[in-house]
């Protein structure tokens, strides 16, 4: 039988992996569980208006799996944006200059990000 915060964990997954495409079969397979829990799970939509009171723990467990899903997203968008080799497409100066100056900004965030990370975690980053 699974904990609450084993549901509110597996719930994002699903929702995340529907959210990119997924087919229920596959979301079912991928996690090991039934195409009917599946099914559960994306119409168990939290309330937005009576959201659910949850356990230190589970709000943990949800940002951890936030978390998860943030990382992954920013590491498949970098991967996009090399396989797409900007620096390799012509376009115009003031094109050129928002690209130079958007990818600086987020580079410097996700550094940023980084360095915080090695602060609370130095055993994982040496």
């Amino acid at each position: 039988m699974s904990t609450p915060t084993e549901i509110a964990e597996r719930r994002t997954r699903v929702r995340h992996l529907a959210q990119s495409g997924a087919s229920n079969r596959r979301i079912a397979d991928e996690l090991g569980v039934s195409k009917d829990t599946v099914r559960r799970d994306l119409a168990a939509e939290p309330d937005p208006v009576k959201p659910p009171v949850m356990s230190q723990r589970e709000r943990l467990a949800q940002r951890v799996a936030h978390t998860e899903q943030a990382v992954s997203q920013v590491s498949t968008a970098v991967q996009a944006l090399v396989d797409g080799r900007p620096a390799a497409v012509f376009t115009d100066d003031a094109t050129a200059e928002r690209w130079w100056r958007t990818l600086g900004e987020a580079a410097a965030q996700l550094q940023a990000a980084a360095d915080a990370f090695a602060d609370y975690h130095p055993c994982a980053t040496g």
